[in-house]
This record gives structure tokens, C-alpha cells and sequence, in this order.
């Protein structure tokens, strides 16, 4: 189940708020672990043994941690071995079988498992949980349900932000609920929702008509490349306010997300701003403990690219995914030994980092390192495509508008624009109307459109 589908918004949600709201204070985690766990079985009900295998394996790692001061680093390393051999088994298997087949000339069959959704983000969140139980930054949860109903929690389940157990701790114990937070979670939701379906589902079908295409150019091209870079950003942003909303609907605070990556003037504060619920993970658990940029330069240099090829690595389990991470490992490094870039004008430096950017989307959404170099090579007019042609410029007239709101909204502008309107008397009276007409148009795209999945489900 999706968020932007029918059966979530019309039969889903209600169901599971009603029953929420209507349970006693000691039911609600309750009744969230039960409709979480019918959440994620609707897409994959073969995997719900797997989610609670997780749930009891870290839930008694966690109360092991706590209660033996002589043994609490087996059970840490035991949680770390069982979540990431989870992860490792289901997403990574066939990967590294199928390299050490090309490398030995073994054939080795290929596993060929299905990819449980959202392994990589609930499997993050547990590790988080032991290990701040064995820093001792939080007591282990001693009731099952709840720490159950953290594991599972639908909102953010399947594609994030990857929420920390120790951020929402003391909520999970004792929460507030109000008029004024659902009204933020609604607002907070149907923007996400909006951005998913009238913004970044355009975006898809651009992408889709490209590859397609009869007439390639290297204009379009670039159309391709810059739509990507909306599409992935709308898709998953908008996914992640709508967790957000559906959390504050429920009395949780989870973290952002995303704080407009595209304005960033260079690339270290482009991932201060893209998915930084993941950067943070890395920053505390991995870059951190191997000594983060307190060692010597030839063990920062190891520190920095193994954490780029492991951030490669969560994303997909493939080459183009490891390149793409080790491709920002030498940006970063390179930002931090050249001083030179950050003394560029402010405008050279913004071009500077969409460019790299809009770069590594093409290496991330290629489905081979052949194919990116295919799209690339065309990009810069390495393949003989025209620079221009009639289709292009039929795409590029359909699609203008789209391009024009993409830009726009993915820049504080429109939300500025926005917060000066809603104090005002005409904007306490638009916001309702406007939401309500959002919805209203988000329903009628998905009534007369096709099944549109967020592109992190992947991950």
C-alpha cells in the first residue's frame, strides 16, 4: 500500500484514525503496531514474518544490552550481525554472488529473493536502537508492543525519514494530541501528497516518454537529467512530509528530511540538506566511531569513502549505486583540501553543484555503468545526436510549465510566499479551500492515472 493511492486515503487512513482516536491511552500503540503490520502486508505479506523476526531479535538484543554490563557488546555485535545479515541476504546476496562469479569464472546460482520494501530504512532504525541502548543514551524498552509499534510505525515505514529511537522515545511512552497537530499533520501530509502526484508523477511520465523516444537530441538529454533531479526530489520529499504529517497526526515529531538540497552553494551543504535523516545515521554510527576527521589524512581519506561506498551501497545493490556514492566521497574531499572552491562567486558555485548533482542522478538512475556512460556521453555531444529536434522541442513546450513549478518549488520561494499569506484574513480563509481543492485534484489524478510507487521503495 501507498500513500498516493485510493484504498490508503479513502479507506485506510479513516479506518486506522478512527480506531486510533477512539482507543483508550494504553491501546494506541496497540492499535498502531496492528495497523502497521496490516499496512506492510498489504504489499507484502510474505515478509510480515520477517519484519516481526527484527522486532523480537532487537527487542531482546536491547533488553540483554541493559541488563548485562559483561556481556552488553556480544548482544551489540549479535544485533549488528542479525540486522545488517538480514539486509546483507535479501538486498546484497546476489550482488556479490554474482561478482565473485564474473571474478572466478564459478558459477554460482543467484538467490533471486524478492526485495522486502523498506528493509534498508527499518533495519537502520533498529540498529539505532541497540547501539544507543549500549551508549546508554537511552533505557531498553521493556514493553514489547511499543517498541514493536516503533519498528513498524506505517508513516514511515517503507521509505523513511529513518527515524531514531532515541528522538521518539519519550513519545512512544506519552504523547499529547491535539485539535492544532492533526490540522499541521493534514497540511503537512496533502503538501507531500501534492508534490508527489501533480509534480513528481509528471516528471515520471517525462522520463518515461524519453526513453521512448524516436528523436533523441542532446537537448533532451538534459531535459531527461534535470526532470530526474525534480522527479527523485519531489517523489521522495514528498514522501517524507507526508510521514511527517501522518506522524504529527498521531502526537509523533519526527525529524525532517530535507531542507532545499538545490540552493546549496557547495556539495558538503548539499547533503546537510538532501535525505539528512540517512547522512546523520552515517555521521553517528559509522564516520563518527571510526574516528571521523580527528585522525591522520590517510585514515580520514579511508573514513570518508568508506562511508560514500557504504551510502552507495544502502541506496541499491549494483555498481552504477557504489559509484555514485565514491563520485560524492571525492567531491567532499575534494571541497575540503581545495580551498579555492569555496572562495568562488556564490552564482559559479551554485552552478558547480547542480551540475555535479544533476551528474550523479544520471550515474544513480541508470539501470548499467554502460547506460550512464550511454547518457552521459549524449549529454555532452560525444554521440552524434543533433542538438535539437522536433520532438524535443514537442516535449519541451508540453512540459514547460511543469519544468517552471519544479524550479520554483524546490526553492523557499513559494513557501515564503506562502507563510506571508496564511496570517492575513484571505489566507485563513484560502488555506482550507486550498487544501481541500488539493485533495479534490490528487484524487481525480488517481482515479484517471496508473499505480505510482515512490522511488525509495526500492531501497
Amino acid at each position: 500500500m501507498v500513500f498516493s493511492s485510493i484504498p490508503f486515503l479513502y479507506y485506510f487512513l479513516p479506518t486506522v484514525i478512527l480506531c486510533y482516536f477512539l482507543s483508550p491511552k494504553k491501546l494506541k500503540n496497540t492499535v498502531l503496531l496492528l495497523f502497521s503490520l496490516v499496512f506492510y502486508a498489504w504489499g507484502e505479506p510474505k515478509y510480515v514474518l520477517l519484519m516481526v523476526v527484527t522486532i523480537l531479535s532487537f527487542y531482546l538484543c536491547g533488553l540483554a544490552i541493559g541488563k548485562s554490563e559483561k556481556y552488553k557488546k556480544f548482544f551489540l555485535i549479535l544485533s549488528v550481525v542479525i540486522g545488517v545479515g538480514l539486509l546483507g541476504v535479501f538486498k546484497y546476496a546476489d550482488f556479490f554472488i554474482s561478482g565473485f562469479s564474473a571474478a572466478t569464472g564459478i558459477g554460482v546460482p543467484l538467490l533471486r529473493l524478492a526485495l522486502p520494501v523498506g528493509i534498508s530504512f527499518y533495519t537502520f532504525q533498529s540498529l539505532s536502537y541497540t547501539i544507543d541502548v549500549y551508549r546508554g543514551n537511552v533505557p531498553a524498552q521493556r514493553n514489547l508492543i511499543t517498541f514493536g509499534a516503533y519498528v513498524t510505525l506505517f508513516p514511515q515505514l517503507i521509505a523513511g525519514p529513518i527515524v531514531r529511537y532515541v528522538d521518539v522515545a519519550r513519545e512512544l511512552g506519552s504523547r499529547s494530541h491535539s485539535w492544532e497537530g492533526v490540522g499541521e499533520g493534514v497540511r503537512r501530509f496533502l503538501i507531500g501528497l501534492g508534490k508527489k502526484i501533480l509534480i513528481a508523477d509528471q516528471f515520471a511520465l517525462l522520463i518515461q516518454n524519453f526513453r521512448q523516444a524516436q528523436e533523441p537530441s542532446v537537448l533532451f538529454y538534459w531535459m531527461y537529467a534535470v526532470g530526474f533531479m525534480l522527479n527523485i526530489y519531489f517523489d521522495f520529499s514528498g514522501y517524507s512530509d507526508m510521514a511527517i504529517g501522518l506522524g504529527r497526526i498521531f502526537g509523533f515529531h519526527f525529524v525532517e528530511n530535507f531542507n532545499y538540497p538545490y540552493i546549496s552553494r557547495s556539495v558538503t551543504e548539499f547533503w546537510r540538506r538532501w535525505h539528512m535523516s540517512l547522512g546523520s545515521w552515517f555521521r553517528d554510527y559509522v564516520y563518527i566511531p571510526m574516528g571521523g576527521n580527528r585522525v591522520g589524512k590517510l585514515r580520514w581519506t579511508v573514513n570518508i569513502f568508506t562511508v560514500w561506498m557504504l551510502t552507495g551501497l544502502w541506496h541499491g545493490a549494483a555498481w552504477n549505486f557504489v559509484l555514485w556514492g565514491l563520485m560524492f566521497g571525492v567531491l567532499l574531499m575534494l571541497e575540503k583540501i581545495i580551498p579555492f572552491l569555496q572562495k568562488l562567486p556564490v552564482a559559479l558555485r551554485h552552478i558547480y553543484v547542480l551540475l555535479a548533482v544533476c551528474i550523479s542522478f544520471v550515474l544513480f538512475n541508470a539501470e548499467s555503468i554502460a547506460q550512464a556512460g550511454s547518457d552521459l556521453s549524449a549529454m555532452f555531444g560525444f554521440t552524434g545526436l543533433p542538438a535539437v529536434t522536433g520532438e524535443t522541442l514537442y516535449y519541451l513546450r508540453s512540459f514547460a510549465v511543469l519544468f517552471i513549478l519544479g524550479i520554483l518549488g524546490a526553492t523557499p520561494i513559494v513557501k515564503k510566499a506562502a507563510n506571508g499569506l496564511l496570517p492575513t484574513r484571505v489566507g485563513t480563509v484560502l488555506e482550507p479551500l486550498g487544501l481541500i481543492a488539493l485533495l479534490l485534484l490528487c484524487t481525480g489524478y488517481l482515479v484517471d492515472g496508473s499505480f505510482s510507487p515512490f522511488l525509495y521503495f526500492r531501497f
